[in-house]
């Protein structure tokens, strides 16, 4: 039985617009996520549209969400000077919060946080935290 939590699902998609950084096609790249760690036959196997919808959406906003994200950062820092991973973190974050409106901006900001302290540091989870918190600020 495949699980396909929110939770779950914004993972793959983390692994995935990690994959479409080294030039992944990103609907292959939401694919291959989804079912990487599966036993049985993956072919066939339809992928969530909220995992396709984030990782694409991800992919044809880049520009839209590094140029959002750069107003953020400390001066002297940008987007080049990140960790992919912390990077590939924050443009999700992002995404839900402008893009996704069934996703409270609050949420995508603790999954954000969340996969900051499993995939990269304590240091990058509250960095992740300060990044994206004046942005559910701003629509609310």
């Amino acid at each position: 039985m495949k699980n396909n939590s929110r939770h779950y699902l914004r993972q793959c998609a983390l692994q995935a617009i990690v994959s479409v950084e080294f030039g992944q096609d990103p609907v292959q790249a939401a694919q291959f996520s989804y079912v990487y760690d599966e036993e049985e036959e993956t072919e066939g196997v339809e992928i969530p549209l909220f995992l396709l919808n984030l990782v694409t959406g991800v992919a044809s906003h880049q520009e839209e969400l590094d140029k959002e994200l750069s107003t953020r950062l400390k001066a002297g820092w940008t987007l080049d000077r990140l960790t992919l991973i912390d990077k590939s973190i924050l443009r999700l974050g992002l995404f839900e919060i402008l893009y996704f409106e069934e996703t409270p901006a609050k949420v995508a900001v603790n999954e954000a946080v969340e996969f900051a302290k499993q995939f990269s540091d304590q240091a990058s989870a509250k960095f992740v935290n300060g990044v994206l918190s004046p942005f559910i600020k701003e629509e609310a």
